[in-house]
């Protein structure tokens, strides 16, 4: 507080009351809604989603809050203000060295390496995946050709 009297005491107070009562309400929705997944994923015998569920519930409720600064560092929460800095912030480092447009026609008019695969490739190689299987160092599934 920069003019700490009774009244900004009690101001700040109030907000500080306010946000207690807000987050305090959003962690009672999260509590319900994994509480109710949990009982769902148990009563279907769904026991990967349930450990993880689980997993998630003992990390525990954290409060997140949708904050961002400006250029001035002044903080703003409303959803239109936080999308257009978001928007101006990409667009500027988009510019580079004064050019505005990104030329698409430059990047399409290369000719493919490999012909288009058929759609009986595409079922053939989707049967091969195995299911709840990690991904290789290259970020595909092992036992694809």
């Amino acid at each position: 507080m920069q003019d700490p009297n009774q009244s900004n005491a009690n101001n700040l107070n109030n907000v500080r009351r306010e946000d207690n009562k807000h987050f305090g309400n959003k962690k009672k929705a999260y509590l319900e809604a994994n509480f109710d997944e949990l009982e769902t994923n148990s009563k279907i015998k769904d026991t990967r989603d349930l450990c993880r569920g689980i997993s998630v519930f003992k990390r525990g409720y954290q409060p997140r809050n949708n904050a961002v600064k400006d250029e001035k560092g002044d903080l703003f929460t409303d959803s239109h203000s936080i999308l257009a800095r978001w928007r101006k912030h990409f667009s500027q480092l988009f510019i580079v060295h004064g050019v505005n447009e990104v030329r698409h026609t430059e990047i399409y008019t290369a000719e493919p390496l490999e012909p288009q695969p058929s759609a009986l490739r595409f079922e053939m190689v989707i049967e091969k995946l195995k299911r709840h299987k990690s991904l290789g160092i290259d970020q595909i599934p092992e036992g694809i050709d």
